[in-house]
């Protein structure tokens, strides 16, 4: 069991209020910047770079999983009396190791300790429940608050000792007293040894009993009260290995129906399964792709191509994907081409060649929906971030940097150049700084914040409404 005091709260200006559901205005402003060299995130170094970022279902608790196994949970401050329609900001909750290194001796291999996804679940008590998971091994941990101690126990003193049966003169009971409070995480499950290939999704079903994961060729089911056994649903994997053409990029769970999945490939298909069907979901139910383009094909079509990213609309109607170059909004009604395409940095277009020397070609970026499913983000190069409105067809690049960590500071849009005469307030494409990626991002459930990951840095943004 891992425990971890409370630390002291810091205060710090709180912006404006935010109501539920509302469009945002394409105007934002920074609330918070956690660097990785605040006493939260520890040490600095590769293991400090965060690779998840997630909301709970409330939206009271923001986690964050790093290289180096940690997860820290962060917590919304509640209401200040003296100032009502002022909320909280996120504060460290709670900070606890989820992953260690490990070795395969059967395969010589080595297991990284870098958390891949965080699911929350609903919570349904005091305590809350997550999902965090590795290469290979997912955790159930379960995170809870403890302000109170036993004291005056019989056959033990104070420190825990067993005490001489031949002293003990009274029977005494025992009280419980005040005590600081303490926050524990403590491991409740372990789903080991089913996944031959690296993890890379996690999914929460919607009955509440059930999740998925996903590697590079298959899908398992699992039930939260059983670890030693898992179903496998889909299975990719062909008899010769020679003739693997593709491997499953992401998976999720419809957020209604139970009994549907999709996951998406590295040749930039999507297959929705219904698991009514069969126990194998070899046959999918509906499969979509968008033709290709013969005009646009060249060397890197079938690596560009490739999905990073997967998920579902709250309201289960849409399907959204992330490729490298564009996001794009299916309809589940409509498997021959999506519906709405984004373009995020087609700028890089003619940079292919040299994102393809540094491997940066091979970055998996994210995307995610805002609450009401009207405004989609997801990340960019030089810490860059993009918002797409949905209903008005505007986008915007915003920034996240030190230099705009002034708190309640609006965001200034910003703009690239390709060519030609430069503009004072844009920037040119071949000044991009390509180690300085926004690979994983997250927007409150049903306010207008977002949380976005930029190396070893954390960044909260609202939304400024006038």
């Amino acid at each position: 069991m891992l425990c971890c005091a409370v630390p002291s709260r810091a205060v710090l200006p709180s912006s404006t209020p935010l109501l539920p559901a509302v469009v945002p205005r394409l105007c934002w402003a920074q609330e918070q910047h956690r660097d990785g060299n605040t006493p939260e995130f520890g040490r600095r170094g590769a293991a400090d770079i965060i690779s998840t970022v997630e909301f709970n279902h409330t939206g009271e608790l923001l986690a964050t999983g790093d290289k180096g196994g940690r997860v820290v949970i962060f917590q919304r401050e509640q209401e200040s009396k003296n100032q009502p329609h002022r909320r909280g900001e996120y504060n460290v909750y709670s900070t606890f190791q989820s992953h260690e290194p490990e070795f395969d001796y059967l395969k010589s291999l080595e297991i990284e300790e870098k958390i891949n996804k965080i699911r929350w679940l609903p919570q349904q008590n005091a305590a809350y429940f997550l999902l965090s998971t590795n290469d290979k091994t997912v955790k159930l941990w379960k995170v809870s608050e403890r302000d109170k101690r036993p004291e005056g126990y019989n056959l033990k003193d104070e420190d825990g000792r067993l005490r001489d049966p031949s002293m003990i003169t009274m029977l005494r009971v025992p009280v419980l007293r005040p005590m600081d409070l303490m926050v524990e995480a403590t491991p409740r499950r372990v789903f080991a040894n089913a996944h031959t290939y690296h993890i890379n999704s996690i999914s929460v079903n919607s009955d509440y009993e059930t999740y998925m994961s996903a590697d590079d060729l298959r899908i398992n089911l699992w039930n939260f009260e059983i670890t030693n056994q898992s179903f496998n649903i889909v299975d990719i994997k062909p008899a010769n290995m020679e003739e693997l053409t593709e491997v499953i990029t992401a998976a999720e769970f419809h957020p209604h129906h139970c009994n549907t999945f999709v996951y998406s490939s590295s040749k930039g298909t999507i297959r929705l399964c219904d698991m009514r069907t069969s126990a194998l979901c070899d046959r999918h139910a509906k499969f979509f792709e968008e033709p290709e383009d013969p005009s646009n094909r060249s060397f890197f079509s079938e690596i560009i191509s490739s999905i990073s990213d997967v998920k579902f609309s709250h309201s289960g109607r849409y399907i959204m994907t992330r490729d490298y170059l564009t996001v794009k909004v299916w309809d589940l009604n409509m498997e021959n081409r999506p519906i709405e395409t984004y373009q995020v940095h087609d700028y890089l277009r003619s940079k292919l060649c040299s994102l393809y020397e540094n491997d940066c070609i091979f970055d998996k970026f994210e995307c995610v929906w805002n609450g009401s499913d009207s405004v989609i983000m997801t990340g960019s190069y030089n810490n860059f971030f993009r918002m797409f409105d949905r209903n008005t067809k505007r986008d915007v690049t915003l920034e996240a940097s030190r230099e705009n960590s002034k708190p309640r500071a609006i965001l200034k849009p910003r703009k690239v150049c390709v060519g030609g005469k430069r503009r004072k307030d844009e920037i040119s494409v071949d000044s991009l700084d390509f180690s300085k990626k926004i690979l994983h991002t997250a927007w409150h459930p049903s306010e207008n914040i977002i949380a976005v990951a930029a190396t070893n840095n954390l960044y909260i943004f609202q939304d400024k409404v006038n």
